[in-house]
């Protein structure tokens, strides 16, 4: 009983071997019109920062009361590598910094550890402590920066117009998530007369507890009103600075005015938060991250869209600036290494018909493109997209992926020499090195495996190298014994 020969099939199944030659050239083209374009490869920043505010607090409490508790409940974190952490007055900032050895998916899930070991102890932090609070996003990059800007409006009127435009980008496909930069909070100030506090045998302290009792929301009960129930609820919530002022207080027999004893204005915050400036301007910056695995290109054409039909319905006065456009960066980038990569088709396919005569050149010249095309089907069904290791990946597998159809030509003209016809010459090129091939394959993918499976940054980093490559590999030997001899039979003589 003779095993099964893949290329003896395919020739007995022309109609259909054409057919999937075709559809794979066309899904081929579709996929790479759908691959993700960006500069560099997703990878994880294995770093979180925790911040704990403790205003009026000094250095030294700071560190004994917060900085070094909290170090001390991270050292029970698993894969944890070091812990470096900065103390200033009133303010504590730790580093949280995991093993250079831990998984990608496993990032998220220590930093749940992180939140709710830091949870447990923020019950017996000093009071007035406010935090601790954590950021393990700040190594997002912005695809996008555009900066708001008017000579007109306030900075709060142009804060609520970012927020308006941050809605309609968030509707923007590939567009994950829009950051306002430089924005400040709005806080209301009470400047107490000490002289009229103290005539009135009042302190401070005592109109802070009061107007705290007076801000409070405390549920009241429910009426029963047929089949619905209403909640009932007394608030003293202040709405406005004028609600302020007009808060009664009683002490030592009379009544008066939070407004009397105190002036009460809304500022923003002093000293400010990081300000955001576009030649010279206030501004308000909008800064829109990608998606994992999105066209940075594709990203930047939508977005400026979007920003052309929201800028027409502006305000008077208000302008907007593009302040940095990554989409530019990733076409010169990926433009590059695509135009080596159409180098690098070319000097292949013109060593080919130079070694081995037009006819056997054009076999193998086929199966480049047919190698590629499935290799772009799959990329994208991985979520591989182009980036600087995906496409260089693709370079190094050029040079490797021509072997095996070299190798079954080669073998049927070894055959055809010797008098036999074409398809007994491609039968026997499949029989005779289609598992030799395949060692070799894999023998070569195993070389890359290193640096695919590499237990760091870097590994995940370079991770697409290997899987490329092994994909382009694994697909050429494919094209070698099934499509390669196929066309072998249609495009060499029929006597050598």
């Amino acid at each position: 009983m003779t095993s099964f020969n893949l290329s003896e099939w395919a020739l007995r199944h022309r109609s259909f071997v054409i057919y999937l030659m075709i559809a794979a050239a066309l899904a081929g083209l579709y996929a790479y019109q759908g691959l993700g374009r960006e500069e560099d490869p997703p990878f994880t920043i294995k770093t979180m920062v925790v911040k704990t505010m403790w205003p009026g607090a000094t250095t030294s409490d700071t560190v004994e009361q917060i900085t070094d508790r909290i170090e001390k409940k991270l050292e029970e974190l698993p894969d944890l590598d070091y812990v470096k952490s900065y103390t200033k007055p009133g303010e504590s900032v730790v580093f949280v910094n995991l093993k250079d050895t831990v998984a990608g998916d496993q990032v998220q899930p220590l930093w749940y550890q992180v939140r709710k070991k830091l949870d447990d102890i923020k019950p017996t932090l000093p009071s007035g402590v406010q935090g601790p609070f954590y950021n393990d996003e700040f190594g997002d990059t912005y695809s996008l920066i555009y900066a708001l800007t008017s000579d007109s409006l306030s900075h709060r009127e142009l804060k609520d117009l970012a927020s308006s435009l941050r809605a309609g980008l968030l509707t923007v496909k590939d567009v994950a998530k829009v950051d306002l930069v430089g924005q400040q909070d709005e806080k209301i100030y009470l400047e107490f007369s000490t002289r009229k506090v103290a005539a009135l045998g009042l302190d401070v302290g005592t109109l802070s507890q009061a107007l705290q009792a007076q801000n409070e929301l405390t549920p009241s009960g429910t009426v029963d009103a047929g089949p619905e129930r209403i909640a009932i609820r007394v608030s003293g919530s202040f709405t406005s600075e004028e609600s302020l002022k007009a808060i009664n207080f009683h002490a030592n027999g009379h009544y008066f005015r939070l407004g009397d004893v105190a002036e009460v204005k809304r500022a923003y915050s002093d000293p400010p938060q990081p300000l955001f400036r576009f030649n010279g301007r206030p501004a308000v910056g909008i800064a829109i991250s990608m998606t994992a695995g999105g066209d940075a290109l594709a990203l930047g054409e939508n977005v400026k869209e979007k920003m052309h039909e929201m800028e027409a319905e502006l305000p008077l006065g208000a302008e907007l600036g593009l302040v940095a456009d990554q989409s530019h960066v990733v076409e010169e980038s990926v433009g590059e290494f695509t135009k080596s990569l159409g180098e690098a088709i070319a000097i292949v396919l013109a060593v080919s018909l130079l070694a081995l005569g037009w006819r056997p050149g054009i076999v193998v010249a086929v199966a480049i493109p047919l190698v590629l095309a499935i290799t772009f089907v799959t990329m994208e069904y991985f979520g591989i997209s182009l980036q600087r290791i995906s496409l260089g990946a693709l370079i190094i597998a050029l040079g490797l992926l021509v072997d095996d159809a070299m190798i079954a030509v080669e073998m049927m003209i070894s055959r055809m020499e010797e008098g036999h016809d074409k398809i007994s010459a491609a039968t026997y090129a499949y029989a005779s090195t289609a598992f030799p091939m395949l060692t070799g394959t894999l023998v070569t993918i195993a070389g890359f495996v290193p640096v695919g499976f590499a237990k760091s940054g870097a590994g995940e980093y370079c991770f697409s190298l290997f899987a490329v490559v092994g994909i382009a590999l694994v697909v050429s030997w494919i094209v070698a014994v099934l499509f390669t001899p196929l066309t072998g039979v249609f495009l060499l003589p029929d006597r050598i």
